[in-house]
């Protein structure tokens, strides 16, 4: 599990140490900040075409051969951002990259899952997770500062050592696959894939990690602007985030092995929960930074969850595409959110009411999930009546 642990580090390192380098690739590459940009955007809808794309052509390798090949994809992406020699080369390798993302995500939590007992599933996978977690506190903030001092490259390249690390340690740590995989019909996938109870999963990771990116997105401005904390202070702000990631991951994986159901409904309720009440928060500096705090921690308490939920949803046929998916879904979250924070400043509502808009989305996620919850046990009641009706027809006989 920590051998994925560290694939997952390098992976969290690559998708958010651009935000810190903007204005660096911006200047050296003569593009405008807001095409710099973008290479979040293209690095995200990269996760979102590529999980079910790698999935699928991966479906009939042995798990640990499809780790394997993910990470050699994403060394080679992250040497091609080093040497991009222009803006289309670096979008389009920061694409490449990213169609590792997802896949890793999604094979990773089965097999992190195979490795424990099945009481302790959410807890393997919030593991898994830690990495991505760590790299916010650790490795993106050291990647900032690397390429602000030796420029941007040198952030890719330490990436670059980073996954071949990772390479080097899932090769010698993943165990191999028990038995040969079975063979992968992608026609099965798709139909385990488009169950109601997968896809309610799905929205319900969307809707839920929108939420928190709906704040994050614009929580400089707000730490700044409405908190009145000075620009050099954000980024010590963001380390008490990063601590809140781990703290919640952890706690939202033992919560969710006890009872995953309420663990759900529970999460998306404190992070509604943090979220409205963040409204009040921010005019005051030191809620402010506690709340900073308790939006990573509520945020990632759902994660693991969420994670499992689609997981076990897809009942076997499709868990790796579900799973893979999944991580997709966590993306277009984030897109959504940073869509629907500039929506209502764009309102003109301001940014104080950032947080109690972001604080809808999650309810709507509980709404969501209290559907496939209702959803479940009515087809479980309908599975009772049918063992019932063939267990009396085969005492008759």
């Amino acid at each position: 599990m920590y051998a994925l642990t560290a694939g997952a580090f390098g992976i969290g390192v690559t998708e958010f140490v651009i935000m810190g380098l903007l204005l660096d690739v911006s200047g050296d590459l003569g593009v405008s900040l807001s095409a710099a940009g973008l290479l979040i955007s293209g690095y995200a809808l990269g996760v979102v075409a590529g999980a079910p794309l790698m999935t699928t052509l991966t479906g009939r390798w042995p798990r640990k051969q499809v780790l394997l090949g993910l990470m050699v994809i994403f060394i080679l992406g992250n040497a091609a951002c080093a040497l991009a020699p222009t803006y289309a080369t670096l979008m389009a390798a920061r694409v490449l990259t990213a169609f590792a993302h997802g896949t890793f995500f999604g094979v990773g939590s089965v097999v992190a899952t195979g490795l424990v007992a099945p009481e302790r599933k959410a807890s393997a996978i919030a593991v898994m997770f830690t990495g991505l977690t760590v790299a916010n506190i650790l490795g993106v903030p050291f990647g900032t500062w690397l390429g602000q001092s030796m420029g941007w490259r040198a952030s890719f390249w330490a990436v670059t050592v980073v996954g071949v690390v990772a390479l080097a340690v899932i090769a010698a740590f993943v165990p191999r696959d028990s038995e040969p995989p079975a063979a992968s019909d992608w026609r099965a996938d798709v139909r385990a894939l488009l169950r109601g109870p997968v896809l309610l999963g799905l929205l319900t990771t969307v809707l839920g990690f929108a939420g928190v990116f709906t704040v994050f997105t614009y929580v400089a401005p707000l730490l700044t602007q409405v908190a009145g904390f000075s620009e050099a202070a954000v980024s010590p702000i963001l380390l008490v985030f990063g601590v809140g990631l781990v703290a919640g991951n952890l706690i939202g994986g033992r919560l969710a092995d006890w009872r995953l159901g309420p663990t759900i409904l529970g999460s998306l309720l404190v992070l509604a929960l943090v979220l409205g009440l963040m409204t009040f928060a921010v005019h005051d500096k030191l809620l402010a930074v506690l709340f900073v705090g308790l939006l990573g921690a509520a945020g990632f308490a759902t994660v693991s969850p969420l994670q499992l939920w689609v997981l076990e949803k897809a009942e076997g046929a499709g868990q790796s595409l579900a799973a893979s998916i999944n991580i997709g879904a966590f993306n277009l979250g984030n897109a959504l959110g940073a869509w629907l924070g500039g929506a209502v400043l764009d309102q003109g509502l301001g940014l104080g009411a950032v947080p109690w808009v972001a604080a809808l989305v999650p309810l709507s996620a509980i709404l969501v999930a209290l559907w496939s919850l209702r959803l479940d046990a009515r087809q479980r009641r309908v599975r009772l009546r049918t063992d019932s009706v063939e267990a009396v027809r085969h005492a008759g006989a």
